[in-house]
């Protein structure tokens, strides 16, 4: 078993993440943790949007960029394959994720892109299931696929892989429904160690209040932490929230149970529910999705090593 793991570790970018991915997913499964919101609809969601993109879209976008760059970037095939290994990684993490830090919040922060990362924030639950939940316009455009086949041309390949894998399992990871960060929260001894994780990477606590569907409680905040890998972005940029709590509720307060393919394929397939942002001639954005996020947003963090809460403003 301890052999098993090993090797699922050893190609996280490959097949080793879908089987983790799996696994953990059973295991959700089997303790109810998506209690009675899985129902057909998400689940075909859930289904399509992390088979079709692993199978069909990134393979394929992958594919022709790497046709496509030796016309535009053909003096330069593996300029950079001198780059230590370590050094490569450290580059390529910062930037990838940054990079996506500001993609992921300019979708909820332009009014016209809501509606394409949406999909993502639909789910009134949270889980490995929806980890990869995302409109298939979103999904062609992200930018991490685009920049891992530049970077492979340019000879990083090894580290831009690493840096994929690593940045896949946490993701994956807080989206879990496993709360795995909370014995970091319950054990005094542990508190150091969760004050730099939660400043550093994403974890279940500081995600999930991304995918609340309020804010009112203190907990939930779908205006901020829009960090993937690295938390450190909200901490950088003021729109982190950090309570080491989780949120009672997920998904969009006016959630319609839209139709699997419209929420996948919007806007070439439309939703047939009334008012829905999906459907034909629906609203952009519904009235409780417009407020934007303040330049200087308040960012509440464990002010201490030991969890007494503090307010900040970045």
């Amino acid at each position: 078993m301890i052999m098993f793991f090993e090797e699922v570790f050893r190609n996280l970018s490959s097949w080793g993440l879908p089987t983790l991915v799996l696994l953990l997913g059973v295991v959700e499964f089997s303790l109810g943790l998506y209690k009675h919101h899985w129902n057909t609809n998400e689940k075909l969601l859930d289904i399509a949007c992390f088979t079709l993109p692993k199978l069909v879209i990134r393979p394929l976008t992958t594919y022709y960029t790497l046709q496509f760059l030796p016309y535009v970037l053909g003096d330069y095939k593996n300029a950079f394959d001198w780059v230590p290994f370590w050094w490569g990684f450290a580059i390529i993490a910062v930037a990838d994720d940054l990079t996506q830090y500001w993609y992921h919040r300019l979708h909820h922060e332009v009014p016209f892109l809501w509606r394409f990362h949406r999909t993502h924030h639909s789910a009134p639950y949270m889980g490995m299931a929806m980890a990869s939940r995302q409109n298939v316009i979103y999904t062609m455009f992200f930018s991490q696929t685009y920049l891992t086949a530049v970077l492979v041309f340019l000879g990083l390949g090894y580290p831009a892989l690493f840096v994929r894998g690593i940045k896949s399992l946490i993701t994956t990871l807080a989206h879990s429904s496993i709360p795995w960060d909370k014995p970091f929260y319950e054990n005094r001894w542990l508190h150091p160690v969760a004050w730099v994780l939660e400043r550093l990477i994403s974890t279940p606590a500081t995600h999930h209040a991304h995918h609340a569907d309020t804010t009112d409680d203190g907990v939930g905040h779908y205006k901020g932490n829009f960090g993937n890998m690295f938390f450190l972005w909200d901490v950088i940029f003021g729109t982190g929230l950090i309570t080491r709590q989780y949120p009672k509720s997920y998904g969009i307060s006016h959630y319609q149970q839209e139709e699997w393919y419209a929420q996948f394929m919007w806007p070439i397939l439309k939703s047939k529910k009334e008012g829905s942002e999906l459907a034909k001639n629906g609203p952009m954005v519904k009235e409780d999705e417009k407020a934007s996020l303040p330049v200087s947003a308040p960012v509440i963090t464990t002010g201490s090593l030991y969890g007494e809460p503090e307010l900040k403003v970045m």
